[in-house]
């Protein structure tokens, strides 16, 4: 991993499911919690040597950086108390969900720099993705710091066109729900073969793992990979016949995907 250069201060607005797995990450990979401030209502402790507030401060330290973690829809009401706490020299890095960059400069004015991203689960783990943008009102050192801190996490991609962050959303943000249902679903098909289920569940799961490291690392395309499993005649192909009769796959998860990036688009009309 390369040198990581931490902001100054960074301030969490809500520390959720997924604003957790990456402050989780962050503090694994060295970021000083003391460094650290979670505004959350409830109070909770969140990590040793994190501090946790159940209210805003008077004022934000100079260079801060600010996770907007909390859920969309509540937005309004968190930019009323923070965007006054926010100067030219605070970087605002927002995780909400159907948020468009032109929202989030009409509620925080000041910032020099406001990015979207859009991280999946597997980020507390270092193995996730992200996606960013922003636009070209941002410096390009604001980039470099934001693309510095998230790198930790994973895989990092800048997005030039924020009209497909819905469908980048709908592959990599939702993908691993859709990728936990189909572990499930292949265990649960072993068990409908007869195989005792506790012993499908290992085997299903350690199977996914270990062919996505294979995917990982391999010089081929996952598409290439299936045909040098499938032998000509073999009990592979005449399960891959199944799955690519008709392109059913293909159209299956197509469908999947265009019904979550469909209600991303909803969301932010309704926003």
């Amino acid at each position: 991993m390369t040198d990581i250069f931490w902001p100054d201060h960074l301030f969490l607005v809500g520390c959720g499911n997924m604003a957790g797995q990456m402050l989780a990450r962050w503090l694994d990979c060295g970021l000083d919690p003391a460094r650290v401030t979670v505004l959350r209502p409830s109070g909770k402790p969140v990590a040793d040597g994190v501090r946790v507030v159940t209210g805003y401060p008077v004022a934000l330290p100079a260079d801060t950086t600010v996770l907007l973690g909390m859920k969309p829809y509540q937005i309004a009401d968190v930019a009323a108390s923070l965007a006054p706490l926010c100067g030219e020299d605070t970087d605002i890095v927002s995780i909400l969900a159907g948020t468009p960059l032109a929202g989030l400069r009409a509620y925080f004015p000041a910032p020099r720099a406001l990015i979207r991203a859009m991280p999946n689960l597997p980020v507390g783990i270092g193995q996730g993705v992200t996606a960013l943008y922003t636009d070209a009102a941002v410096p390009v050192q604001a980039r470099e710091a934001a693309t510095s801190l998230i790198s930790p996490l994973g895989l990092v991609e800048w997005i030039a066109d924020e009209a497909r962050f819905n469908e980048i959303t709908a592959l990599s943000g939702c993908g691993p729900a859709f990728l936990f249902r189909f572990i499930d679903a292949l265990a649960r098909a072993g068990e409908a073969l007869g195989l005792p289920a506790d012993q499908a569940a290992r085997m299903a799961l350690a199977t996914v793992e270990g062919a996505a490291s294979m995917a990982a690392r391999a010089s081929d395309s996952p598409g290439a990979l299936a045909d040098r499993v499938a032998s000509p005649g073999g009990m592979t192909r005449q399960g891959l016949n199944v799955l690519d009769a008709d392109d059913r796959l293909l159209k299956l998860l197509t469908d999947t995907l265009s019904a979550a990036r469909d209600r991303g688009e909803e969301m932010a009309r309704e926003g």
